[in-house]
């Protein structure tokens, strides 16, 4: 496992574990980052991770990204 910081750009991913606070992982999981879940990394550009999940490109906070386990 490693954060999805790590993930290569165009690289597609299952998601193992989300972590952090309560409130943070349900606002992830509001977003659809869930286990199980495919994501790809689009592009990383000043502190932001842009990705790819459920068909939708969502773009959030690196310490965000770092919480979520592929």
């Amino acid at each position: 496992m490693m954060p999805l910081t790590m993930a290569k750009v165009g690289e597609e991913a299952s998601i193992k574990r989300v972590g952090g606070k309560e409130e943070t992982r349900q606002f992830l999981e509001t977003l659809g980052f869930v286990p199980g879940a495919r994501v790809s990394t689009i592009t990383q550009i000043s502190g932001n991770v842009i990705v790819n999940i459920k068909e939708s490109r969502v773009a959030i906070s690196r310490e965000m990204a770092a919480k979520i386990m592929i």
